[in-house]
């Protein structure tokens, strides 16, 4: 393996969520959607909004400020739902805005601290720090743990 490949730049997609900035490998995000109509599905965790019919695949919808425990607002014009894929699923994100694709250098990558901005560590990949901006990146595998993907699936299977 060349040291090209170990250095190379991160490609993040960055989004807003309250007054913190986020962002998800590109790798990971399929598509950047307004807000379709979300049809609502009993019986789930409070930050599953529900489902959306997507271009014909019904796609579960996870509303991350309730995930992490940060207080709803209404959907804006600037709310967006990124879509995403976690193992062999797609499953939408629903943030206050996408604002931008940034490339960040491995080396401004630091593990994450214990807690941030009262998020836990398990859903924080590391933190970017960029000039004056401070990148939180997610680990979407823990923010989507297998468990409830796999509830999601089953509400998908039956929707």
């Amino acid at each position: 393996m060349s040291e090209e490949t170990i250095t190379a730049d991160v490609k993040v997609i960055v989004f807003q969520l309250k007054d913190e900035e986020y962002g998800v490998e590109v790798e990971q995000v399929r598509s950047i959607e307004r807000v379709l109509h979300i049809t609502r599905v009993p019986s789930t965790p409070d930050f599953v909004e529900g489902v959306i019919n997507l271009r014909g695949v019904v796609t579960p919808i996870i509303d991350l400020r309730k995930r992490f425990g940060i207080e709803g607002i209404e959907h804006s014009e600037s709310t967006r739902v990124i879509i995403v894929t976690v193992g062999d699923m797609d499953v939408g994100l629903v943030v206050d805005s996408a604002n931008d694709v940034i490339d960040i250098p491995r080396d401004a990558i630091e593990p994450p601290p214990e807690v941030v901005g009262g998020l836990e560590a398990e859903y924080i990949r590391g933190v970017a720090k960029l000039e004056k901006r401070l990148l939180i990146l997610l680990n979407l595998d823990k923010v989507l743990n297998p468990d409830e993907l796999e509830e999601i699936q089953e509400i998908e299977g039956n929707a």
